[in-house]
Formats: structure tokens, sequence, C-alpha cells
């Protein structure tokens, strides 16, 4: 299942997304927990540009 998600992602317009995944601290606990999204490819420096 996973390989058709991700193969359909890339003909068309899937090309210009890409999947961006970061590391975020909690404030409350200290642990560190992943922050994913698929966002266009213009956008992808402010995502990870944001502390949140």
């Amino acid at each position: 299942m996973a390989k058709k998600a991700i193969s359909t992602l890339r003909t068309g317009a899937g090309k210009s997304m890409t999947k961006c995944i970061k590391m975020v601290k909690s404030e409350k606990t200290g642990a560190y927990a992943f922050k994913e999204e698929v966002l266009t490819n213009d956008k992808i420096k402010d995502f990870f540009a944001e502390k949140k």
C-alpha cells in the first residue's frame, strides 16, 4: 500500500510536492517529536524556518 501511495505522488503534479520531516522539542516535557507534512517545493524553507 505504501508503495502505491508514494508512486502516485511521483506522477503529474506530485513532482512539485515534498514530504518534510522535522524534529520538534516539546517545551513541556523536553521530549522530541517528529512533525511531518507534504508541502509544495516553494514552502519548504518556511516549514524549516518556523520554530514550532
